[in-house]
């Protein structure tokens, strides 16, 4: 079969060359896409009076029957379609003569291809946020369920200040939260139709591309024809997106694999979501959390191929261009199903807190709250630093904690200060009392998660 833009040339593509140049084993998942902007581009083409109202009936009734045999499985593609731009227009001219050839005026694969893609990423972007929306309703119900439940904050990955698990969730509530809004900002940079850019330059045609942007769900038409065909900013700020969000699940993950080892205890994982060892019939392998950072690094992988694809071509159009989608397509299937499974994983792990609560005396994690409690009674904050690391001194050397001290070890270390100046320094009470704007006390966990549903409601509804 020839290829519909072989006029030019004497000798048919190599075999090998044919394998290589083509995209259409990855790219025929934007078949609806395709589909869709070619019904729009006719219908403005019929309008404009550049082909007749019944050539655009006989063209879209064609696309939409090849639409349905492409769902059903009756009209299959391969590698001499080349791809799926050229496999839909080639079945269209089998199915409804030499009218389909028309379907092609006034545009070009370039701004087809570029339709197609924004199409498609708008789309899974939707799903994506719809992804997100679903794991932070989880995380807020988790948060719920353990705002008071006391456990151990880290610094430098040891023991620093005492705060609660709900405290915990919260925090990864607002990174999904900046994820979510980082796509929504990204949808409306994107949310610009390119088709009736042609090749680089526009058309000689009364073409008329506000129409074909509102019939397809764009907010307007791309500003300038050269910049539609010959950029992919989109596609690499929606792989940073995905990138960032990424990174903030494997460094969940990353908590939940220590979090679940011997030496931690913390958490009670689903078997579902673990493995065996071959060898080790002991063994409960936190397996989908392993995994999920090792995705992560797939999707760094993607956003990298496609700025080294796009940091050296010149305007407008180039076949390196073709790299765009495969790594797109990826990051999409990997982000959407390590979103699902962690959101999954996350409703079915319980915490063990009667394993946290020992590791509550350790570290000393109430000598922040001692310090700041000495600077409200009037010492100051750099001073009570000093005495506070003395009064842990005094601790290791007798080994015991902060709240253990009598008065006599206090006044060896500063006569200004007693049991009774220090007052209650336990760990519960050093986490209620941290209610500022933010902190970890419940009550104040509590209105984050009341602020986090009403973003939330207001987002899904």
């Amino acid at each position: 079969m020839a290829a519909l833009w072989s006029g030019r040339f004497k000798k048919d593509m190599d075999s090998m060359v044919k394998e290589f140049n083509a995209s259409i084993g990855f790219d025929q998942r934007m078949y609806n896409e395709d589909i869709d902007g070619s019904v729009a581009h006719v219908a403005m083409l019929a309008k404009q009076g550049i082909v007749t109202e019944e050539e655009a009936r006989v063209i879209t009734d064609g696309l939409e029957k090849i639409r349905k045999g492409i769902a059903d499985g009756t009209v299959v593609f391969d590698v001499e379609d080349e791809d799926i731009h050229m496999g839909i227009e080639s079945r269209l001219i089998e199915e409804v003569g030499e009218v389909g050839k028309k379907l092609h005026t006034a545009r070009s694969r370039n701004d087809q291809c570029q339709v197609d893609a924004r199409l498609y990423l708008k789309k899974e972007i939707g799903e994506m946020i719809s992804e997100l929306e679903t794991m932070e309703s989880t995380i807020l119900d988790k948060a719920e369920k353990y705002k008071d439940a006391l456990t151990v904050g880290f610094t430098h990955m040891q023991h620093a200040q005492p705060i609660t698990v709900g405290f915990v969730f919260m925090a990864y509530f607002q990174m999904f939260r900046r994820d979510i809004e980082r796509l929504q900002d990204t949808l409306v940079r994107m949310d610009l139709c390119p088709l009736g850019a042609c090749a680089l330059a526009g058309t000689t045609f009364d073409t008329d591309r506000h129409m074909t942007a509102e019939q397809l769900g764009f907010r307007a038409p791309t500003e300038n024809a050269m910049d539609s065909v010959s950029d992919r900013d989109y596609m690499i700020e929606f792989l940073s997106d995905a990138a960032i969000s990424m990174m903030h699940i494997s460094r969940w993950a990353e908590e939940f694999v220590w979090w679940n080892s011997s030496e931690f205890s913390y958490i009670a994982l689903d078997d579902s979501f673990c493995t065996g060892s071959s060898i080790m019939p002991q063994k409960k392998n936190p397996d989908m959390a392993e995994l999920l950072r090792g995705k992560c690094g797939r999707v760094y992988g993607d956003l990298m191929q496609l700025l080294t694809v796009m940091k050296g071509t010149p305007l407008a159009y180039n076949k390196d261009f073709q790299e765009d989608k495969e790594g797109v397509f990826d990051a999409v299937d990997t982000w959407k199903a390590s979103v699902a499974i962690f959101a999954k994983m996350l409703e079915n792990t319980e915490f063990r807190l009667d394993k946290i609560e020992p590791r509550l005396s350790e570290g000393f994690l109430n000598a922040t709250d001692i310090a700041e409690h000495m600077a409200s009674e009037g010492i100051p904050f750099r001073e009570a630093h000093n005495i506070v690391g003395r009064m842990v001194q005094k601790c290791e050397e007798k080994g015991c904690q902060l709240e253990e001290l009598t008065d006599e070890d206090l006044a060896s270390v500063d006569p200004r200060i007693s049991k009774a100046m220090l007052g209650d320094i336990s760990v519960k009470a050093c986490v209620d009392a941290r209610d500022s704007f933010g902190g970890t006390a419940p009550h104040e966990v509590q209105r984050q998660i009341d602020a986090g549903r009403a973003w939330l409601e207001k987002e899904v509804g």
